[in-house]
Formats: structure tokens, sequence, C-alpha cells
């Protein structure tokens, strides 16, 4: 959470002052959210754009562009003018991944000006219950007395779910093997039925699975438990911090929109994100707020490039 001084609070209001004249002046901001209306990150956007528009005295337009692993909603934003008019609420798949795997793609990290870290999600580490695994090193042992690669659903080459497979087969020393699924619930029917040995979904999408009896998290990909599963450990705990991960959402703006104008939006967002109400849907969703301003975007994708790029580049991965 960013905590500004009482001299952080002048500056920022100095910023606010100085950018509401451009800011009335500008166009309407559409928002681009790269994903399908009515999923989870189109609820967050209204929400957010409903917020910032009241804080800031400006109307937010919510504007839907799926496809293309999130690379139509990307590449609109990178194109845009550089007034204010447009941001992108970008993310590990769409940012991150999408750059360091494909070398032809028409954007890249310097094609957008960081505005505001919002909120991550873990990972999970989930075996079906019939396999009778309970623990990660059960699971490591299981592997290890099969004559063959355990196979985990993946959301598609280069995803998240995918990229963490490998990241796992390294660190554990066991054989995996990916199968792509084009949604999460045709991979979870596998899962269940015992058709795949693993998955990485979120927590909140087998909540209640693991609470019928039908799949076993054996951990969260995190470096502390989460109270709504108290039960189920993280993996620094168990002793592979080389395994936290998580998909995070953020602001992104088009390269060379004016400072003031990101330090507005900045404001605004994190303010937004650290709304009860806005808390409440992270929670309804599994998520976790890990609001704040450019500098922690900025450190963010630092990171997804030593992590994810790492893993990429030691596999050889490359997407068209």
């Amino acid at each position: 959470m960013r905590k500004l001084t009482r001299r952080g609070f002048i500056a920022a209001g100095t910023l606010m002052m100085f950018a509401r004249p451009v800011l009335a002046a500008a166009k309407p901001v559409t928002l681009i959210v790269p994903y399908a209306a009515g999923g989870p990150n189109d609820n967050f956007a209204r929400l957010l754009a409903e917020g910032m528009g009241a804080e800031l005295g400006k109307n937010f337009i919510v504007e839907n562009k799926p496809g293309a692993n999130g690379i139509i909603g990307a590449s609109q934003v990178a194109r845009a003018p550089a007034d204010g008019s447009m941001l992108l609420m970008g993310g590990s798949g769409p940012l991150s991944l999408n750059i360091l795997l494909r070398p032809s793609l028409n954007y890249g990290f310097d094609s957008f000006k960081s505005v505001a870290m919002m909120f991550d999600g873990p990972l999970t580490i989930t075996v079906p219950a019939k396999m009778g695994v309970n623990s990660l090193a059960e699971l490591v042992a299981y592997a290890k007395n099969e004559n063959r690669a355990l196979t985990y659903g993946s959301l598609g080459p280069g995803s998240v779910t995918d990229l963490y497979g490998l990241i796992m087969s390294k660190t554990l020393g066991i054989p995996l093997t990916a199968v792509p699924y084009k949604s999460t619930p045709t991979s979870l029917i596998d899962l269940i039925t015992g058709r795949n040995d693993l998955s990485y979904m979120t927590p909140i999408a087998l909540a209640d699975h693991q609470k019928a009896g039908a799949v076993k998290i054996l951990a969260l990909t995190t470096d502390q438990r989460d109270p709504a599963l108290p039960e189920v450990p993280c993996v620094t705990e168990l002793g592979y911090p080389q395994l936290k991960a998580s998909y995070w959402t953020a602001l992104h703006a088009p390269k060379g929109t004016p400072d003031a104008i990101v330090e507005a939006y900045s404001t605004a967002a994190i303010k937004i994100v650290q709304s009860e109400s806005f808390r409440k849907l992270l929670v309804a969703n599994g998520q976790t707020e890990k609001a704040g301003g450019p500098q922690t975007l900025e450190a963010q994708l630092e990171t997804d490039r030593q992590y994810w790029g790492k893993v990429i580049q030691e596999n050889h991965i490359v997407l068209d």
C-alpha cells in the first residue's frame, strides 16, 4: 500500500491542481479492457471507471476489446494519442508475456507509461482427490514412481499456467506435460475426473470443489496463506520460494502521456482500489489489493522480465 506523508499529500494535490485544467479540456477517457464483457475483469473495470470518473470529474467509458490474448486491446492503447484520453487495464498476459514471447509484436514495454498497479492473484498447485496425494512432497514421490510425465491443464502455449508448469518441473525435478484448453471449465472437468494430474487454476475456481472433496489444493503460489483457505500452505513455507508466482492487473497509458495526467490518474485509481466496495469485489474474486503508483508497476514489470523471461529464454519459447 502506498502511504503518503503530509508533504506527499501536498505534492499530489499540486499535481492534481495542474492536471485538472488539462483533464477538463481533454476528451472522455476510454478504459480499454482486453477481455470479454461480463467477466471479473470487466466488473473491476466498470467499478474503477465509475470511481475515477467521480474522483476526477470526467467521463470514463469502458470498452471491451477481447481477442488474441489481449493483443488487440493493448495494441489500440499503444497507438493512441498520448493525451490522457485512453488507458489500458493491462496485466501479466496482455503486457509482459506477450512482449516476452512474441518478437514480432507491434508494441513493447516502452510503448506504455506505467500509471498504477492495482491487484494480483495467486495460482494453486492442485491435484484430483482420487490421486490420493495430500502434499507437495507426496506429489514429488508420486511423480517419481510413475513411468510417465504427469499432465497439467494450461490455457495455451505461453500462458501463465503453461509457463508455470515448466518452472515447477525444473524446481521439483519431475517431468510434466502441458495439455492446452480454451477455457477453465473444460480443464476443470478433466482435472476432477483424473484425465489430468495437475492444475494451476486460481483458488476461486477451485474452492467449492475442494470443499466437496473433488480436488486437493496442495499449495498456493504465495509467500503467505490465504485467510479464505487457511488449511492450504504456501510454497514459501514449504521451502520453494522460487515457485512463488501471481498474475496481476494494472493501468497503463500510451508512451508520452504527461506526468501530471499520469499522477492524477494514479492517485485516483489507488484511492478507488483501496475503497471498501472495490476491496469487497477483490475478495469475492480471489484477488489481493496491491495498489501502488508508477514505480510499483515498473518494479512488477522488471520482476516479470526476470522471472518469466528466464523460463521463456531457457526453454526457447517463441510465439508468432
